[in-house]
Parts: structure tokens; sequence; C-alpha cells
């Protein structure tokens, strides 16, 4: 897991380094403070960009200008502005994951582990912003926003069988080897997603859609 990160912060840019440096197979691959800095160490090889693009000298134009470099890079905005429709103008121009630089150690970790396994991930403040707004972040690749068809990620998918077989947020962390705070993560977006309020409606959801089949329940005891 290659990494880079883009920040006028020197401070920032250390405690992200500490921070990676205890995330198994991920190595920094450069760090820039400036425009041309970062666009000279974007590369193939590069699989995540951290960057405050609302820092001095970067910007959502940059974003987009790095994605056409690399198209298979995973973009995480840290910013500390929180604001619904800069998230929305930022996940358009190419960002996948938004955290804000208040976030817990955990949180920021689990995004970058997250991101790299294809993802999104919201903090949790990010997510209250978002819910409040009513963006549906599914709809986002699109000028304005409709009403699609609900997208889950495989790890939703995963997540939602999960919880239509009974397991807690602690069980679930366990079997897939995330935090429990990832998992309440990924049933906030879910719920959100599908437009429930709680563990029933996600039930009922996964066998709607045949996630999961009513004949579990019966046979598998």
């Amino acid at each position: 897991m290659r990494i880079i990160l883009a920040d006028k912060s020197d401070l920032v840019k250390i405690g992200l380094k500490k921070i990676i440096s205890n995330i198994k197979g991920a190595k920094i691959a450069g760090d820039a403070s400036k425009k041309q800095e970062l666009l000279s160490l974007i590369n193939k090889k590069t699989d995540i960009l951290i960057i405050d693009y609302t820092s001095s000298d970067f910007d959502l134009k940059l974003i987009k200008k790095i994605k056409t470099k690399n198209k298979r890079l995973k973009i995480i905005a840290l910013t500390q502005i929180l604001v619904a429709e800069m998230m929305v103008d930022a996940l358009k121009a190419g960002v996948d994951s938004y955290v804000k630089k208040d976030c817990d150690l955990t949180e920021i970790k689990d995004s970058i582990t997250e991101t790299f396994q294809g993802n999104q991930f919201f903090c949790g403040e990010i997510l209250r912003t978002i819910n409040i707004a009513n963006i549906d972040i599914n709809d986002l690749d699109n000028d304005l926003l409709t009403c699609n068809s609900v997208i889950l990620t495989s790890r939703e998918k995963e997540i939602i069988q999960l919880i239509s077989e009974g397991l807690t947020n602690a069980d679930i962390s366990k079997k897939l080897f995330i935090s429990k705070h990832t998992v309440n993560t990924h049933r906030k977006n879910i719920m959100h997603k599908i437009g429930v309020k709680n563990t029933a409606g996600i039930v009922i959801y996964a066998v709607k859609s045949n996630i999961i089949t009513p004949n579990k329940f019966l046979f598998d005891k």
C-alpha cells in the first residue's frame, strides 16, 4: 500500500506518518506541501493519496488532474472544513473517502485500510453532515441528485448478510477483522442508503433484495 500525503502543515504530515507506520503493509511513498511537488510524486504505483484539498496551493481542480494521471488511485480527503456542499463537490471531483482532521485516530486508520480495499469511508462527523443535508452519496456522479437505485459495495452487502444472520457489531468486527467503529460506520451508511432506521429494516431489505433468503432462517438450524 503506497501512500502519498499532501498537506501544508508539517505537523499533520508527521502525525499521519506515525499512524501509517502502524498499518501493516503500508508505506509512505512521499509527501508534498505544494501542487508541483504533489504532481511529481504521483505515478501509476501510487495506491492512496491523503490530501487536504482546502490547504494552501491545493484545490479540487488538482484532484481531477491527479485522477486523470492515475485512475486507480484512491483519494482520502482530510480537512477541517465541514460544509455539505464542499463535500459533495469533493466527491464529484474524485475523492473516495472523507474524514475530518479531529476524527479519532482509529477512524483515520480505518479510512486508509477500508479505502485501499475499495470501500468508501466517512467518519462520524462527516456522516452526520451528509445525513442532515439529506445527501445521497450514490447520486454524486450525476449533475443533479436523482432517485437512482441503491448501490451497495461488496463490503456493505457482506455486513447486511451478517446483520441479518443475527451477528452483533462486535461479532462482525471479529469475523471481518475490522474495528467495531468501522462496522458501526458501515451500518449507518447502509441504513442511510436503503432508507431504514433499525436492524429489522435491514433484514427486510436483505430478504427483498435477495441478499439472503427466508429459507436460511428456516433450515439453517
